[in-house]
């Protein structure tokens, strides 16, 4: 008889607290580093105090990927409990998380990592398409097998306001930020083979940019309609986004639509204002 399947997910999949308990997730946190001090990424510390901090004194957080020994106890805590595991990490491409976990799996029986090839709620729409398997009798390697598959089908984007955040966190040249911000571009980055990559400029009001990206990217792709995910890092109006959201739900009706705020992981790296849509393609 095959054993239960928990799916686990490092905290850039960026799932709020009622995903995660519906889905019987299980998360294993990043490590925030602001100078002397540490948080686990999602306890203790917020996006709000990301931005509170910068402002104060310039001081921009890094983040640090869990450990082996991490990864080691995560997983035998669930193993204990006579369960098997499929796990998902943001992109190997973007961080060591995914290569400590396989790590970590290699001495134990029951572990299946997935490397999701996506960041922020895309790792999350792998994890619940991955509980929704286990809900239906899926045996892990099945699961594992399923969710590699998904992984070119998932689509990774979003807007950015500035890119002040990234040129201090060593993501792009100080001459890039500061000619997109003297032209007012605010780049549109994607996903491709694991990296993210700059595919569109545009120019005019945040809000504006943001319909104007959402529309063309819900024309650009069959969305499959289930979950779909609309992620903002903070200080975008609830009304803007209740209408990107009525836009969503026109072109995909039957779409199971979730507002979320990126984790601190993510938000240390794209800054305020950034807002992305999230989903997988037929």
């Amino acid at each position: 008889m095959a054993k239960p399947v928990v799916i686990t997910s490092d905290s850039t999949c960026d799932l709020p607290p009622e995903l995660q308990e519906r889905y019987h997730i299980r998360i294993i946190p990043l490590t925030i580093q602001l100078g002397e001090e540490s948080f686990l990424d999602g306890a203790g510390f917020s996006i709000e105090d990301i931005y509170a901090r910068y402002h104060a004194d310039g001081t921009l957080p890094k983040t640090a990927a869990p450990g082996i020994q991490q990864f080691t106890d995560f997983f035998s805590a669930i193993l204990s409990e006579g369960c098997e595991i499929v796990h998902l990490d943001i992109s190997s491409e973007l961080s060591g998380s995914f290569n400590n976990a396989c790590i970590a799996a290699s001495e134990l029986e029951g572990v299946y990592p997935v490397d999701s090839r996506a960041l922020c709620n895309s790792v999350g729409l792998l994890a619940i398409e991955g509980a929704e398997c286990a809900e239906r009798g899926m045996c892990a390697h099945e699961i594992a097998e399923h969710l590699q598959s998904l992984t070119g089908k998932v689509d990774t984007s979003f807007v950015l306001d500035t890119l002040e955040f990234m040129w201090k966190g060593g993501r792009c040249s100080g001459v890039t930020a500061l000619g997109a911000n003297l032209l007012r571009l605010k780049p549109a980055l994607e996903m491709r083979d694991g990296k993210l990559s700059v595919y569109r400029k545009y120019r005019g009001s945040i809000t504006s940019v943001y319909k104007q990206y959402l529309r063309e990217r819900l024309a650009s792709a069959e969305i499959r309609p289930r979950h779909v995910f609309l992620c903002d890092s903070g200080e975008v109006p609830e009304e803007t986004l209740r209408e990107l959201g009525g836009l969503v739900s026109e072109a995909v009706p039957d779409a199971v639509l979730h507002y979320t705020k990126s984790g601190c992981t993510i938000t240390s790296h794209c800054g305020p204002k950034t807002f992305g849509i999230m989903f997988i393609r037929k």
